[in-house]
This record gives C-alpha cells, sequence and structure tokens, in this order.
C-alpha cells in the first residue's frame, strides 16, 4: 500500500512555543547544575562520613585500650584495698600499741621529773666541784711556774763562775782601753785618731757586757705563756754562750752541727733555752770523772718535727733508770749535788710544746738525749731531703 504524502507540512513552532521551550531548556540546566551540586555534596558528605568512620574506629579502639587498662587499674584498686585493709589493722594494733606507750611516758615523766630535781641538785654539786679543780688547777700551774722558775734560778747560780768570768774579760778590756785614753790625754798627745780608736774599743766591751747581762735578765725572769715562732739555732746558740765558759774551764770539748734549713717551731723561747741549758749541765756534771769529756749537739729537720740531740761521753744512766730520770726530785747524784728537778722540768716543758724528751744510754759510753718539736706552719708539710 503506498502512502499517502502528507498534504499537511511541519510549521516552524511559534514565538509561545520557543519561549517555553527555551524556559523548560533552561529549567532543565538549572535542575542539572542543581542535581550536580547535589552530587558533589553527596560526595562530600560521603568523605566526611568515611572520616567519621575511621575516627570512630579509632576511638572504639581508644576505648577498648581504656577499659582493657580500666580492667588492669581495678585489679590494682582491689589488691590496693586489700593492702589498705592489711595496713589499717596493722594501724589499729599501732594506735593500741601507742596508748600504751604513752600511758608508759607519763609514768616516765613523773620518774624523770624526780630524777630532774636530783639532778639540779647534782649540778649544783657538780658546779662547786668544777670551780674547786679550777681553783686547785690554777693553783698547780702556779706552782709548776714557781717550780719551773726556782730550776731556772738554780741553773743560774749553777753558771754564775762562768757567767762572772766573762763579764770579767769585758770589764778588764774597757779599764784597759780608757786607761790608755786617759794616759794619751794626761800626757798631751796629740794622736786624736788613737784615743778615738781606744775609746771605740772600750764602747765595743760596754756593748758587750750589756748583751751578757740582758740575756741573763731575759733568761732569769718568769717566761710568759705567750707561743711565738722560734728559732731551734738561735735558742740552741743563745743556751751555749750561758754554759760554754763553763765547758771550758773544765775542759770539755763541745761539737755543734745546726740545722742549715734554720727551722721554726711555735713556743716559748725561754722555756726551750731552760731545757737545753738543763741539758748541758746535765752533761757537763756527768763527765765530772771521765777521762774524755766531749759534748756533741745536733740539730736534723725531720719533717714534719725538728730533732735535737746532747750527747755527751760520761759513764751513762745505770739500766733501769732511763724513765726515773724525768720524775720529779729523782737525781743520781750526791747528796746536795742535785734537786732532781733538771729533767723533770725538761720534760714538763717538752710535753706543753707538743714534743717528746727520750734518753738513750750505753753504760759505760755516755748518754744521748733525744728532743723532737714539731715544725712551724709550711714546714712541717715539706718532705725530708
Amino acid at each position: 500500500m503506498i502512502a499517502e504524502p502528507s498534504t499537511r507540512a511541519e510549521r516552524p513552532p511559534e514565538g509561545t512555543e520557543l519561549e517555553e521551550l527555551l524556559a523548560s531548556h533552561s529549567r532543565l540546566q538549572q535542575q542539572v547544575a542543581a542535581l550536580e551540586l547535589g552530587l558533589r555534596k553527596g560526595e562530600a558528605r560521603r568523605r566526611a562520613m568515611l572520616h567519621i568512620i575511621g575516627d570512630l574506629n579509632e576511638a572504639n579502639k581508644r576505648l577498648a585500650n581504656q577499659r582493657k587498662a580500666m580492667l588492669h587499674i581495678l585489679g590494682d584498686y582491689e589488691k590496693d584495698r586489700s593492702r589498705l585493709a592489711g595496713q589499717t589493722e596493722r594501724l589499729d594494733n599501732s594506735r593500741r600499741a601507742l596508748l600504751h606507750i604513752l600511758q608508759d611516758f607519763h609514768e616516765s615523766n613523773l620518774r624523770l621529773e624526780n630524777s630532774r630535781k636530783a639532778m639540779i641538785h647534782i649540778m649544783g654539786d657538780l658546779r662547786e666541784t668544777t670551780a674547786e679543780m679550777q681553783r686547785r688547777e690554777q693553783e698547780l700551774r702556779d706552782k709548776q711556774e714557781q717550780l719551773v722558775q726556782a730550776g731556772k734560778l738554780a741553773t743560774l747560780g749553777e753558771l754564775t763562775t762562768g757567767v762572772a768570768h766573762e763579764l770579767n774579760n769585758p770589764l778588764n778590756n774597757i779599764g784597759l782601753f780608757v786607761g790608755n785614753a786617759i794616759d794619751l790625754i794626761e800626757l798631751g798627745s796629740g794622736d786624736r785618731e788613737h784615743i778615738l780608736r781606744d775609746l771605740q774599743k772600750a764602747t765595743q766591751q760596754v756593748r758587750k757586757a750589756t748583751e751578757i747581762i740582758s740575756h741573763l735578765r731575759t733568761f732569769g725572769r718568769a717566761a710568759p705563756v705567750s707561743r711565738e715562732p722560734v728559732s731551734v739555732n738561735q735558742v740552741i746558740q743563745r743556751a751555749l754562750s750561758l754554759v760554754q765558759e763553763q765547758l771550758r774551764l773544765r775542759e770539755i770539748a763541745l761539737r755543734l752541727d745546726l740545722c742549715p734549713e734554720e727551722p721554726t717551731v711555735i713556743g716559748n723561747p725561754i722555756q726551750l733555752e731552760q731545757v737545753f741549758i738543763n741539758l748541758l749541765t746535765n752533761a757537763r756534771d756527768a763527765m765530772a770523772d771521765s777521762p774524755r769529756r766531749a759534748i756533741e749537739v745536733c740539730c736534723a729537720l725531720t719533717p714534719p718535727m725538728v730533732q735535737v740531740t746532747f750527747g755527751d761521753t760520761g759513764p751513762g744512766i745505770p739500766a733501769g733508770l732511763e724513765q726515773r730520770i724525768f720524775d720529779p726530785f729523782f737525781t743520781t747524784k750526791e747528796v746536795g749535788a742535785g734537786t732532781g728537778l733538771g729533767l723533770s722540768i725538761t720534760y714538763g716543758i717538752v710535753r706543753e710544746h707538743g714534743g717528746t724528751i727520750t734518753v738513750e744510754s750505753r753504760p759505760g759510753e755516755g748518754a744521748t738525749f733525744l728532743i723532737r718539736l714539731p715544725l712551724a706552719g709550711d714546714e712541717a708539710l715539706q718532705p725530708p731531703t
């Protein structure tokens, strides 16, 4: 069957329909844009949801870990509660024990009050006893000082002959030099230089005699209790200056070996000089009947001490008396020949200076007294050379 041609040709759309189509197309574009926007928002929500789900999973994991930690905490809490119960029981026992202790303490306080009253009486008696002891100690110190002074004066008395001879020499020389000057002046001699020379020599002899007298006065006066740096060599030389004339008159040879280092100790120079003089006079008297008479004085530095020895060639000390010779009033001399105070005083002075004194004796070969004194200041720290 053959179709019939269309009798109605297509007509272009009219204006109203076109506007509707354009409006519809515009709405469709807006809806498409809204759909695309909705899709983008949906995608963003989906991604946000994925993050939220991830965070939720992490939170679940942390919550699971916290739950496990809480279980451990609850277990520890149960253990702590058990321990606390035990501690509470022990605390209750301690409380009861403390009540007993407080009761005993109250009773002890009552006893202590009685003891305190008794102690007050005892302290009063102790103060009185202490005051009495201090008074007696002061009396003892005064008597010891008097004893030392008496020993010093006794030593001076023994040295009178030698000192008088030492003073006699400068006095004779003074008379000689002054007499020469007077003779020259009376003769009208114009030798002015000769006269001045004689007078100057006389002045030197006066100075020498003055030094001897000053030394005797210094040694004879009561020694002060103060301590000061003292040169051991100088004290030895001053002691020898008082006894050397005695040694010369008795034909006693002297060998002196001083320390080249000039050691210094903290002490009293007058008391130390008395120690050395006592030892020298003891050695002098010990050799009265010896065929060979010699004294050897040596000084050696052995930090932290200085060592001074006095050796003689006398008969020595009888066996068994090495310690007794330092006792007061003990003497091996004949009656009336000694007081027995020299070595006792020497021992006390050395001990007061922080030192020691010992004796070594060889029967028939003499005796050696050894004194050790602590060095002063930095000298005590130096090693021996």
